[in-house]
């Protein structure tokens, strides 16, 4: 891998890197109401969907990109992804022996692939304190593919590709973390509820500071539960290990190794930012659908609003300072931690005083037991510490903060 060389502006004159006192970047993310899907802002406003189980960003190519050798070890490594979806990716042969990489940028959204040139640019990032930004990050040669105009199918309007933050040597994941800058082998998410402010992401360690009540700021670095992030084989996407589900402390009974990979690998349960909301195995589903109804047995029902399977009268259930006083749901994950969900993260309110449960059947034969979903995923900080292979979660709405109270005023 080539070496990133990374300038700070400060008032229009550069210092060294080693002279720099933070190490950790910053840049927000933006939602997307009509698709539910989030953007990472880089390069100042530049707009790239966040896949965080792909393994090769990409982005539309404006101006001629600049060629990667066939060769070179990052072409070599980014071959290794090639997907399925695509024609043969064949390598363009030029003059005099030289050849151009090509790789197979993909969808996931639209399931679609194209073939696209191999290149590197320069991203621009901010520094950051964990408060506020501090300074600029250039980084330089960070690698993706272009991407054609037809791959952007069921993307956002103006997006200007893909941001791929799986566990892969070029995904931006570890692109954007240079060890040799000391940047740990980090990152963190904080997906917004809203698209009137941004939320945040984090390359690198804590803190990372939100606006709060009492006290006025909150390091939410500081409230996270931890899990191992399982290995699957020939996957860099991310899969935690679950054990049960409970509501209102009371377990669900499912059959055993429900949540478990099976023979073939299938199974298992993935955390996803394309999926709008948790989707689960027909045999789960039903069962987690049937113990919520149990333990809402006395709100009056609404009218079921696809695709949700069971629907109630909001006002029966009641709010709080957080949210929604729903029956709350908990992940018994395979550590012993426990992913708590209060109504904010269970139920999704569709108008009318009308509240769903906001997880869907995902079907009899289902590629993985549980499929987390971005909805479950808002105003929840979750840090994807790569060197430890753990996940780090925490909900903000429990603690009267939000994915959107990260400060993005420049303390320079």
């Amino acid at each position: 891998m080539h070496p990133f060389t990374v300038l700070f502006l400060i008032a229009f004159s550069f210092i060294s890197v080693s002279a720099l006192p933070y190490k950790t970047l910053v840049a927000p993310i933006v939602k997307d109401t009509k698709t539910s899907l989030y953007s990472i802002t880089l390069n100042s406003r530049e707009k790239y969907v966040i896949d965080i189980n792909a393994p090769l960003s990409w982005r539309l190519c404006q101006t001629p990109a600049s060629p990667v050798s066939c060769y070179a070890p990052q072409c070599i490594q980014a071959r290794s992804f090639l997907s399925g979806l695509c024609p043969p990716a064949n390598n363009i042969w030029m003059k005099y022996g030289q050849c151009q990489c090509v790789v197979t940028p993909v969808n996931s959204v639209a399931k679609s692939c194209a073939l696209g040139n191999f290149t590197y640019n320069n991203f621009i990032l901010s520094w950051t304190n964990g408060k506020n930004p501090t300074g600029v990050a250039k980084l330089n040669k960070t690698y993706f593919s272009c991407a054609p105009n037809t791959l952007f199918k069921s993307l956002p309007q103006g997006v200007s590709g893909l941001a791929a933050l799986a566990r892969a040597p070029l995904a931006f994941s570890s692109q954007l973390a240079p060890s040799n800058l000391g940047v740990a082998k980090k990152f963190a998410i904080c997906l917004p509820s809203t698209n009137s402010a941004p939320g945040v992401t984090f390359f690198g360690d804590g803190p990372y500071i939100f606006e709060h009540y009492i006290p006025a700021q909150l390091d939410a670095s500081k409230i996270l539960s931890y899990t191992p992030l399982l290995k699957k084989s020939n996957s860099v996407e991310y899969y935690i290990s679950v054990k049960g589900i409970s509501i209102n402390g009371k377990a669900s009974k499912f059959s055993p190794n429900a949540f478990a990979f099976d023979s073939n690998g299938n199974g298992g349960v993935k955390l996803s930012t394309l999926v709008p909301y948790t989707v689960l195995r027909s045999d789960i589903y039903k069962t987690l659908l049937n113990d919520y109804s149990k333990a809402t047995k006395n709100i009056p029902r609404a009218k079921n609003v696809s695709p949700f399977g069971l629907c109630m009268k909001a006002s029966a259930l009641g709010w709080s300072r957080v949210g929604l006083m729903a029956p709350t749901i908990e992940l018994e994950l395979g550590n012993g931690a426990k992913w708590s969900m209060i109504g904010a993260h269970s139920m999704k309110d569709v108008g009318n005083d009308v509240v769903c449960l906001a997880f869907v059947d995902g079907g009899k034969t289902a590629k993985e037991a549980v499929v987390i979903g971005s909805y479950q995923m808002e105003n929840n900080l979750l840090q994807f510490d790569l060197a430890a292979s753990r996940l780090g979660f925490g909900s903000l709405t429990g603690l009267r903060s939000s994915c959107t109270r990260f400060n993005f005023t420049s303390a320079v």
